[in-house]
């Protein structure tokens, strides 16, 4: 395989690649089988939105050949109400504590998707891309917290190894876990 850069989202053209990308993983585009082995993402954005989230903490991508072959999007507070799904997220944070601070005082950013493509996976650029987001977060915020459908097995393991720990699990028509890593130790 081709080497891959650990960088930011930076031109429209990142933006539109990581928006190609989340369509071939949404879903509602692959099959039952890849659903329950590839895993999956659950949200769909538009290029608007991607710029607003971009700024000023840039998603996180990985390039191969000057293309984007995976991706960790940033979300902090100010985009809570963006996403109709991702409300109640963000609203269940908010009556969580870690580590007995209140979660809604604490400083934190939501890792707010993370794909990477078919062809480049089982290559530690899941690890590679929350190192990167890690090294960017850790002087601006404690935590990065994200929720995972119950139903992604792939996820929950893979966030599991990254060092992410369920904080709470919550049903809101599915079963949902909210899992959280510290950016300092």
């Amino acid at each position: 395989m081709n080497d891959v850069e650990y960088t930011n989202a930076v031109t429209d053209a990142d933006l539109l690649e990581i928006l190609e990308l989340q369509k071939k993983n949404h879903y509602t585009n692959i099959t039952r089988d890849e659903l329950d082995k590839e895993g999956f993402v659950t949200c769909i954005h538009d290029l608007d939105l991607l710029r607003k989230m971009n700024s000023p903490f840039p998603h996180v991508i990985a390039k191969a050949e000057d293309a984007v072959v995976a991706y960790a999007l940033v979300m902090t507070r100010e985009h809570s109400q963006a996403l109709a799904i991702l409300k109640t997220m963000f609203d269940k944070i908010h009556t969580l504590t870690y580590k007995g601070q209140p979660l809604a005082d604490a400083s934190y950013v939501v890792m707010g998707q993370i794909c990477i493509a078919k062809e480049y996976r089982s290559q530690g650029i899941f690890q590679g891309l929350y190192k990167q987001m890690k090294k960017q977060m850790a002087t601006h915020f404690d935590y990065i917290i994200t929720e995972i459908d119950d139903n992604n097995k792939r996820s929950l393991a893979a966030h599991a190894r990254a060092g992410f720990q369920t904080i709470d699990t919550y049903n809101a028509g599915k079963d949902w876990h909210i899992v959280l890593l510290e950016t300092v130790f």
